[in-house]
């Protein structure tokens, strides 16, 4: 799967988690910190902006003028001659010792007349401290596995009948879905034991999209998985 495939599934993912969602459900802005967050792993784009008006909304991304910015009055030049998408990571490269990015969208980002940062970032945190953001936005998203997104997404894309996106996220596997890149570290009782795992499972079932599944790009065969046994169990529903 190419890195525009990934882009594409976390964008229409997102979309379907919004539209069958109760709107005020704070769980979503979680779920799309994992979603992002398994992204990131993938040779992506920046593709916030595909569907900006949900993140905004879900309160996952945070607008405000430029001149909000905690450092525009000491920076005000360098700010109000800002003409285009701007990362603004950009300023640590003028401080000693700068060694590198970690994340460029941890200080925010602007796309002119505006600046975005997200929740939990660096950025967030300073606009929090400083009284912009209070309530629930004050509060980062809660850290939870991919697979409880993921199992969220297949039950909404059930009710939209969308099959592509159900066998999509099946076929990255255990391994992906519920151990991450350091692969899973549970054991076949265990895995069959949570709640995520049964209920997407169960979507699968009720879908029939298993063998769609298994044509994947991604869908790893069992002998050549990290844990076979596990990946053999996923397989067999």
């Amino acid at each position: 799967m190419s890195a525009h495939e990934i882009e594409d599934l976390v964008a229409d993912s997102i979309r379907v988690l919004d539209d069958h969602t109760e709107p005020d459900d704070p769980r979503v802005r979680d779920w799309f910190a994992a979603l992002y967050g398994f992204q990131s792993v993938y040779d992506c784009s920046f593709t916030h902006f595909r569907v900006m008006d949900i993140l905004l909304r879900r309160r996952y991304t945070y607008r405000f003028p430029v001149a909000r910015h905690p450092d525009h009055a000491g920076r005000r030049e360098y700010f109000d001659g800002l003409t285009e998408f701007t990362g603004l990571r950009v300023l640590d490269e003028e401080a000693p010792g700068f060694d590198g990015y970690e994340s460029w969208l941890e200080d925010g980002y602007i796309d002119p007349p505006f600046l975005y940062c997200d929740a939990g970032t660096a950025l967030w945190r300073r606009m929090t401290a400083a009284g912009e953001l209070s309530g629930p936005d004050a509060a980062p998203p809660r850290p939870v596995p991919l697979v409880e997104a993921v199992r969220e997404i297949a039950v909404a894309a059930e009710r939209e009948r969308d099959r592509e996106l159900i066998a999509m996220w099946y076929a990255f596997g255990c391994e992906i879905l519920v151990g991450g890149p350091a692969g899973c570290p549970f054991d076949v009782d265990e895995l069959a034991g949570m709640p995520a795992v049964r209920e997407l499972r169960a979507v699968v079932r009720r879908t029939g999209v298993l063998s769609d599944a298994q044509r994947s790009p991604h869908a790893v065969p069992a002998e050549f998985a990290g844990c076979p046994e596990l990946e053999a169990w996923w397989w067999r529903l």
